[in-house]
């Protein structure tokens, strides 16, 4: 990476994420919404936070929590009005902060205007802003789907409409037909109705939802199989980085973005090899701003099925993050850091330790290394408190997602409920499921977090640890969670130019329980030491020779060891710097 930096506003910005069912509720009828989201804008600013990125709030059946959008421009009720809208982008304007939103065009809800005028005819004007395809007969005569393609919610990415006696494609639930982006009309609608919308109310950008499955391969080939238990097979392979797919991103910079100071982070499933990445965020080519490359969080996922957990070491994180910090070196292009979102475990969980006496530790190592990571940092929402995944005992009937029951029953059925496959599917569920980070909120130890005064409680379960972990009781904490986040925060701006811009390099990659990298810009060094486990760990800090001095770490200031071997304790996380940088 060069030294000389393009200061981008949203390159050193931090980005906090918001899911409103599960912000804050400000009117007591148990669900999060816009209202509540302006009351906490102080906290979020306080936190050291430049963007806040609010996942979809439009009008929706809620199918799939508001990625299933029946209209661009409304709200959906629950959460207020597009006034309340209105009132968010200005109240984060006016406490220097940003605003971006959710923008989900690889399909709508089936309640879409749009898709009720598609499914009215076959020659109805619209027919084509979705993919419709016509049955396939087996030998039998029994009626099949158009291809074998596996929903991402279980089950056929295809539904049967008996009306015009054709299919419809839908890559996650049957309510959530995929837009047919070949068809320049509905782009066109798209591009209005999504972005313009919401770009001339003030929004700075967006998160791209799917960002690379609107060019669908056009000859619809059965997938591979993968998996001989089932008919459906999982078919990224004809769906995500198609071949128009450049060419549909460019025309949306060219007849939109171009025009307004905005940002695009696109979600990247399904896209392992960084110069097929690097495609997609060269700033000359102008199509994203920056993307989300999953691989640190689907650690652990099942390789047929996501929640079939796999049992994994740290080297598989560490050379993700090596991967991934280090492919824009020598570019144009930029990238993201990250290890949460509404879709994911709660990290702590997943990649530390959620036991109770090192929890807080854990919270604060995470930190730690997050915000000395390369590009714009994303920080979900009680990520800040060290929330963490829902308790081992929880029932099924406790999960909300629709991803996870889907999985369950289907699972269930394929199984006969047997008890030793469930209970596999359940450890898994509580480690990977999206319920994780989509419980409400914790912000004090009252009845439901605060989250909500409604008498009935919160649309969805409250953890049983939230007395122990909320926002009031780390406000005044100085050696909370919370205020270590404010610290690592304020440190990262401080020290931006190594630890948001500076080049990336890793040591000892295979040990098992270490994590030591540098980071360097110009002539400034930076070295992390972490402790991913639970036993005391020596390390080798590189480059000591050249004159190092402990800056920040998460066990305080004293040191185990000297020279260039340091002792870490369990879950310690330690930053040092050159003498002269310091």
């Amino acid at each position: 990476m060069a030294d000389n930096l393009d200061r981008v506003w949203w390159k050193d910005g931090v980005v906090y994420q918001i899911y409103p069912a599960s912000f804050k509720d400000s009117n007591g009828d148990g669900l999060g919404d816009i209202p509540g989201i302006i009351s906490k804008l102080d906290y979020i600013r306080d936190l050291g936070v430049d963007i806040i990125w609010v996942s979809p709030m439009f009008e929706s059946p809620q199918v799939d929590m508001g990625y299933d959008v029946s209209n661009y421009e409304e709200v959906y009720p629950p959460y207020g009005t597009v006034k309340d809208m209105e009132d968010l982008i200005e109240g984060c304007h006016k406490r220097g902060m940003r605003l971006i939103l959710d923008l989900v065009i690889n399909h709508t809800s089936d309640q879409h205007a749009w898709f009720k005028e598609s499914r009215s005819s076959k020659d109805n004007s619209k027919r084509d802003w979705y993919i419709w395809k016509p049955p396939r007969y087996a030998e039998d005569g029994t009626r099949v789907p158009p291809t074998n393609w596996r929903s991402y919610f279980s089950g056929s990415a295809w539904e049967y409409d008996e009306h015009t006696d054709e299919y419809y494609l839908h890559l996650f639930a049957k309510e959530m037909p995929d837009l047919n982006w070949e068809s320049e009309e509905c782009r066109k609608a798209i591009y209005d109705s999504a972005m313009r919308f919401w770009l001339d109310k003030g929004v700075d950008g967006f998160r791209v939802d799917c960002v690379n499955m609107y060019s669908k391969s056009t000859e619809f080939l059965d997938a591979p199989i993968v998996d001989k238990r089932f008919y459906e097979q999982p078919a990224w392979c004809h769906y995500a980085n198609g071949p128009r797919m450049h060419e549909f991103l460019r025309e949306m910079n060219e007849k939109v973005l171009n025009r307004y100071d905005a940002v695009t982070v696109g979600e990247l499933p399904h896209t392992p090899d960084p110069k097929k990445v690097l495609d997609y965020v060269g700033h000359k080519d102008k199509q994203l701003s920056m993307v989300f490359q999953f691989d640190i969080v689907d650690i652990g996922q099942g390789a047929t099925h996501k929640y079939h957990f796999e049992e994994w070491k740290l080297p598989v994180l560490k050379r993700i993050v090596d991967k991934w910090q280090r492919f824009i070196e020598g570019t144009d292009g930029w990238t993201t850091a990250f290890c949460e979102n509404h879709d994911q475990g709660r990290s702590i969980s997943r990649f530390a330790s959620d036991a109770p006496q090192y929890r807080v530790l854990s919270g604060k190592m995470l930190s730690l290394m997050m915000c000395s990571l390369t590009g714009t940092l994303f920080i979900y929402q009680g990520q800040e408190i060290g929330m963490i995944n829902v308790p081992k005992d929880w029932p099924i009937e406790y999960y909300k997602d629709i991803e996870s029951v889907n999985f369950y029953k289907l699972m269930a059925a394929k199984t006969n409920n047997d008890p030793d496959e469930m209970a596999y599917v359940m450890r898994s569920l509580q480690t990977l499921s999206r319920d994780n980070a989509r419980i409400p909120m914790q912000w004090d130890d009252s009845p439901y977090a605060g989250f909500t005064e409604r008498k009935e409680g919160a649309w969805a379960h409250v953890h049983d640890l939230y007395p122990e972990i909320n926002v009031a009781k780390q406000l005044d904490d100085p050696n909370s969670t919370l205020n270590f986040w404010r610290d690592m925060i304020r440190f990262r701006q401080q020290h931006s130019e190594v630890l948001v811009h500076g080049t990336f390099e890793a040591y000892d990659i295979e040990n098992e329980k270490t994590f030591v990298f540098v980071k360097r810009f110009g002539g400034k060094r930076v070295v992390v030491a972490l402790n991913f486990s639970s036993e005391e760990q020596e390390v080798v800090l590189p480059e000591y020779e050249k004159g190092l001095k402990f800056m920040v770490g998460n066990c305080g200031n004293e040191e185990w060891g000297e020279g260039e071997r340091r002792s870490l304790r369990p879950w310690e996380g330690r930053m040092y710097m050159a003498r002269g940088d310091a």
